[in-house]
């Protein structure tokens, strides 16, 4: 059996060099690596691999999420299988929600992380048990993030509060009134039962909303 052709999409050169030498003992060709997320669509639509492998964070600028809602406007049928360090419970359902194969996390092994590529390229979702656990339990409680609970001006809004912003910065990036930000801030922060901008920050971070 021919092994399974993947992409690499990952900042860090010493994660993609030890992911090559660990993957090719499990039936896994690397057929190519991408460092900057600008870069992983036309990359994997040149390479056409069987999966990607695609990590969260890529530093200032796209995510990987980001990434995969623009490969999937090329590619719909693409295989995801998210490699990542950050595995806040918002992150892994908006991967799944992306229509991720898997979601493994960076502490895991190798051989795990090829067996979630092999079940990728079957065109099986592939679960850890401990990431199918926490997805169950966060549909018993509900859907709790800002992302969520929050409209799009709202969210945006969040995630400048959440950055340090003031209302008179939001206001002139917006191209709205600093009265309209102030009371659209308000509501949002009732919404979400957070108003120190200490607390808006870590429930940004503990969704996935703005880096740690």
């Amino acid at each position: 059996m021919a092994p399974v052709r993947v992409l690499l999409a990952d900042d860090h050169p010493v994660i993609i060099e030890g992911l090559r030498a660990a993957l090719v003992r499990h039936d896994v060709e690397v057929v190519g690596q991408v460092e900057c997320a600008q870069e992983v669509v036309s990359t994997y639509l040149e390479a056409k691999p069987d999966v990607l492998v695609l990590d969260v964070r890529f530093g200032p600028g796209p995510t990987g999420l980001d990434v995969a809602r623009s490969l999937r406007e090329r590619a719909p049928a693409a295989r995801i299988v998210f490699y990542s360090q950050f595995d806040q419970d918002e992150v892994i359902r908006e991967a799944y929600r992306l229509g991720a194969a898997a979601f493994i996390t960076k502490n895991t092994l190798p051989a795990e992380l090829a067996a979630a590529i092999h079940a990728a390229a079957n065109g099986k979702t592939y679960f850890l048990p401990a990431i199918a656990e926490r997805l169950a339990l966060l549909g018993l409680r509900g859907e709790e993030s800002p992302r969520a609970r929050l409209e799009a001006r709202e969210l945006d809004i969040f995630v400048q509060l959440a950055t340090g912003a003031t209302n008179n910065e939001i206001a002139e990036r917006m191209g709205l009134s600093t009265k309209t930000i102030s009371t659209i801030a308000q509501a949002v922060k009732e919404k979400l039962g957070v108003h120190r901008p200490a607390e808006i920050t870590r429930l940004a971070m503990r969704y996935g909303l703005i880096e740690p």
